[in-house]
């Protein structure tokens, strides 16, 4: 497991790390999951859940620890979530402290099915969060049924955005959504400073991607004092 850091622009501090499958090479999540056949898929699902909490105890982890989980592989949320809770117990990992999130990889095929599990991770204390929102996969009608503790911002309506209006008022307008029904807005795939200034000024509170540290194998990154020094220098127009 490599683990990203996600950060709380407001005090600066970790929010937490997304957990984030790895080939044995170093190899990227996408490579890991073309090997894994619809068979071997629910399987996989609960590895990784494993895996990624036994790791996360074992270097120490005090924050939030985000699982991405694959929805389709979910028969029953109430079954499928008991090797999760005893690998928290058995690593010693508070269930308060996790958050779940649909796989990116994975096109949901049944919206009400993803809402019961979300409803059933909620009612045992898990955080819950709808990533890659605006790609197509996770829409409006989705958040209509459920509104998430997070909601990630994809990667392709980040990019650019502090030169782009149109990508600007889609922002401006799922931040507003996302405040008025209770939801944290998490920007995903942030990579330059300009990025992040411009997401702030739209209200964005928390950030991932490059700009604050690459995945790390098996290592919890942090984010250096001089990068939050150099934001908040104003560039020259």
């Amino acid at each position: 497991m490599a683990f990203q850091p996600i950060v709380d622009a407001r005090d600066r501090s970790i929010f937490g790390y997304e957990a984030l499958v790895r080939t044995d090479a170093g190899g990227g999540a996408a490579e890991v999951i073309a090997r894994v056949t619809p068979a071997q898929l629910y399987r996989f699902d609960q590895t990784c859940r494993v895996k990624a909490i036994e790791t996360a105890a074992r270097l120490g982890l005090q924050q939030r620890l985000s699982i991405n989980f694959f929805p389709n592989a979910v028969y029953e949320p109430a079954t499928c979530i008991r090797l999760t809770l005893t690998a928290a117990q058995m690593f010693g990992f508070p269930t308060d402290k996790l958050i779940f999130e649909t796989a990116e990889s994975e096109q949901i095929r049944d919206h009400a099915h993803l809402t019961r599990i979300f409803r059933d991770y909620r009612s045992r204390g898990f955080l819950t969060a709808i990533d890659d929102f605006g790609a197509g996969y996770a829409g409006l009608n989705l958040l209509a049924d459920f509104q998430p503790d997070v909601l990630k911002l994809d990667i392709a309506l980040i990019r650019g955005i502090d030169r782009d209006p149109v990508r600007t008022a889609i922002a401006r307008g799922i931040v507003q959504i996302a405040q008025d029904i209770g939801c944290t807005v998490l920007a995903e795939g942030v990579e330059t400073a300009a990025e992040y200034r411009r997401l702030r000024e739209l209200g964005v509170p928390l950030f991932q991607g490059y700009l604050f540290g690459r995945p790390q194998l098996e290592t919890l990154g942090t984010v250096p004092d001089a990068l939050w020094h150099q934001l908040d220098v104003t560039p020259e127009a």
